[in-house]
């Protein structure tokens, strides 16, 4: 299927390692012109010099910085339009799922995971719209996770946040839908990859961690970054135009809900 995606110029945020470097890959595949971004130099730069391996060094960028940071975003935002004109598509691959377990949790946990989760996403988001709603076109994909739809072993303050996203997504697309600006969430469930938290989990408990995944995913199997990855792109893509303010999940079939 051709994705018709060789004029888009697209910034993944989140896109050193994991699912925000497979989605990066993927476009680059489809020809769009891609943004990466870390907040670790050492990880971008090796996710660049992979890229360009494949790619060459004439459609991709990397910024390395925090994107929490309002500066950063205005400095990166300004970087790609000297570059290559406007933003059509934002993937926000950005937060972090490491906290403390149990109810009595610190109320800077709280506020680390929010900004993380939730808030890094929508300063990035509120900086992009006005030149998307100006030029009435548009698509951004929120990364989500399934803990944000269903009740899970995972941090209280992360699963709060990544519902909150979730929601903020589906809201943002019914107002942004007039001016042709799409907005869609994805909810991965327990993806393995080099880096993440799962590959930690095997090393510490491998043999718990593989009965947690027998007993809860119908597949049997953890997800891959490309096996994400290759649904947002499509969501990103003209082949998904009337697709706004959903959820997608892919998760093996983990969660219950409909």
């Amino acid at each position: 299927m051709d994705l018709h995606l060789e004029s888009k110029i697209v910034l993944v945020a989140g896109s050193s390692r994991g699912i925000g470097l497979a989605t990066a890959r993927a476009f680059l595949a489809e020809g769009s012109r891609t943004v990466i971004t870390g907040r670790d130099s050492a990880a971008l730069s090796w996710a660049r010099a992979s890229l360009e391996s494949e790619f060459g060094q004439d459609k991709l960028m990397a910024s390395d910085g925090d994107l929490g940071d309002p500066e950063v975003i205005k400095v990166l935002l300004q970087s790609v339009t000297d570059r290559w004109g406007q933003l059509d598509c934002l993937v926000t691959n950005v937060g972090s799922g490491r906290g403390p377990i149990g109810w009595d949790i610190q109320e800077s946990d709280w506020e680390r995971l929010f900004d993380e989760n939730l808030a890094c996403t929508y300063r990035l988001v509120q900086q992009v719209l006005p030149t998307m709603i100006a030029s009435r076109k548009g698509s951004i994909v929120m990364v989500a996770s399934i803990v944000g739809l269903e009740s899970a072993s995972a941090p209280l303050p992360y699963s709060a946040a990544k519902a909150a996203l979730v929601n903020y997504g589906k809201n943002l697309a019914r107002q942004l839908g007039p001016f042709n600006v799409r907005v869609n969430c994805v909810a991965p469930g327990n993806v393995l990859f080099p880096g993440g938290s799962w590959e930690r989990h095997l090393a510490e408990r491998r043999d718990e961690v593989l009965r947690q995944i027998e007993a809860d995913v119908p597949l049997r199997r953890f997800g891959r970054p490309e096996e994400i990855a290759d649904l947002i792109v499509f969501l990103c893509s003209d082949r998904a135009a009337f697709i706004t303010g959903s959820c997608m999940v892919a998760d093996g079939g983990q969660t219950r809900s409909m």
